[in-house]
């Protein structure tokens, strides 16, 4: 069973994410801001990070440039979500480590998608 980091400080998306796994037989771990989702990921060592970019306290840019370059947790994959959409902000967070980065609203067989090729 593979464990999954949801980090999202919207609990409308947070459920939309929840709802596009829901028939996975994943466990989930959950953080609310930047700095809680940074320290559940390198106390928990998720399979996966499904990582919001806009988010109180540490933005989702931040915590994946702080665990890629830290070689306990870069080989983790990183699912950046956002409304960010323009180029420039997807150059961003690829350069900052991401694996994938998808923008918001997005269809969730594309996220389950995602989820599956990184697992």
């Amino acid at each position: 069973m593979a464990r999954i980091l949801i980090a999202e400080d919207s609990e409308t998306d947070l459920q939309f994410v929840k709802n596009a796994l829901k028939d996975q037989s994943h466990s989930y771990i959950i953080a609310r801001d930047g700095e809680e989702a940074e320290a559940k990921a390198r106390a928990e060592k998720p399979d996966l990070i499904i990582l919001d970019v806009i988010m109180p306290k540490k933005n989702g840019f931040q915590v994946c440039r702080d665990l890629k370059k830290d070689d306990n947790y870069k080989q983790i994959p990183i699912i950046l979500t956002t409304s960010k959409s323009q180029e420039s902000d997807k150059f961003w967070g690829i350069k900052q480590g991401a694996d994938e980065y998808i923008v918001k609203p997005y269809e969730a067989g594309h996220l389950l998608k995602l989820v599956k090729k990184h697992l």
